[in-house]
């Protein structure tokens, strides 16, 4: 099994080397990932620049590592493109700092980087942690891995793009795995008044919307990382797409079962 792991995080993340750490354990893994933080990016692409790659230092033994100076979504394009000669089995966008939830997907680069690799016939999901000083990322990485057997084992379709949060919980509390539905917010955007030293200036502030949600929004993501519980959210690139999910709740049980050793 071949796996193209990246984030926006950049390519020095140790949340993402920690993912591959645990990947290496299955398959062969390639990282291609910006070289700079890229976060809330989207699914942006560079179509009017040149977009260079280097070679980079491996943070994990016999990883091919390459550095992209362009966005999440460029680096799954190049990679799929032009830097991996053989076909991938799985494109992996994560381990993310801080959760991706409700109408956050939409300008999530880590998110957007797992849609490129769903865009051009891969199975791929986004995984993220809910804080970014995450105690427990064993867990993300451990469920990665669970994941990535299900869909070589074709336990899992071929055609999966997954958004999966996990609650900063150790093992023995976190409460199960549900299959969730995109909430209709995460955040309030906000606009402040600055100065940069130079002249007056704004600054877009992204507040986040927490204690308790609505008993009309159990089920969305929001709502199960709230309760404790791993959420996993099936997307199409197709808003209007409702096909069957194709996670079902018998499988989370499993899986959990699995996570929890």
């Amino acid at each position: 099994m071949k796996i193209l792991v990246t984030n926006d995080d950049g390519i020095f993340s140790a949340e993402m080397w920690t993912l591959v750490n645990e990947l290496r354990n299955i398959a062969q893994v390639v990282v291609v990932a910006p070289d700079r933080e890229q976060s809330a990016i989207g699914t942006a692409v560079s179509l009017h620049q040149p977009i260079r790659v280097k070679r980079a230092r491996a943070m994990a033994p016999g990883v091919e590592t390459y550095a992209v100076e362009g966005t999440p979504a460029d680096s799954v394009i190049l990679a799929l493109g032009k830097l991996i000669k053989d076909k991938v089995d799985l494109v992996i966008s994560g381990i993310n700092q801080g959760r991706n939830l409700g109408n956050d997907v939409l300008i999530s680069g880590t998110v957007g980087a797992a849609m490129q690799g769903y865009l051009h016939g891969y199975p791929a999901f986004a995984i993220s942690v809910e804080t970014a000083d995450n105690l427990y990322l064993n867990n993300a990485a451990r469920l990665a891995v669970l994941l990535a057997k299900k869909i070589d084992s074709q336990t899992l379709p071929a055609d999966i793009f997954l958004n999966i949060n996990l609650p900063d919980l150790p093992p023995a509390q976190i409460k199960g795995i549900k299959v969730t539905k995109l909430a209709d917010e995460s955040h309030i955007n906000t606009v402040k008044e600055g100065y940069d030293g130079k002249q007056p200036c704004y600054w877009l502030v992204r507040n986040q919307i927490s204690d308790g949600t609505k008993d009309s929004e159990r089920e969305t993501d929001i709502w199960a990382i709230e309760q404790g519980n791993i959420s996993i959210t099936p997307l199409h690139a197709n808003l209007f797409n409702r096909n069957s999910s194709p996670i079902t709740d018998s499988l989370c049980s499993k899986l959990f079962q699995e996570l929890r050793g």
